[in-house]
């Protein structure tokens, strides 16, 4: 895999965190922050699919009945 530097500045505390996370795993601060910076990112993007798929559902008026909704409350609330 091809990788790129990249610079950013963090908070103290967020650095301490790091650094004593590197050191409890064994891996390199780049390596852990590489890691975050994909999760994120892959969550991230599922939330905005997600948001367009729910957009675009409700533009054509596909929503739950009143029934339905009844019946998800009534499982859900007890």
């Amino acid at each position: 895999m091809e990788s790129s530097v990249l610079t950013l500045r963090v908070s103290n505390k967020t650095k301490t965190k790091l650094n004593k996370l590197a050191e409890a795993t064994q891996r390199s601060k780049s390596y852990l922050a590489a890691e975050a910076i994909e999760r994120y990112l892959e969550v991230e993007a599922w939330q905005i699919k997600e948001i367009k798929q729910a957009v675009k559902e409700a533009d054509i008026g596909d929503f739950v009945s009143d029934d339905e909704f009844k019946e998800i409350t009534k499982k859900y609330a007890g």
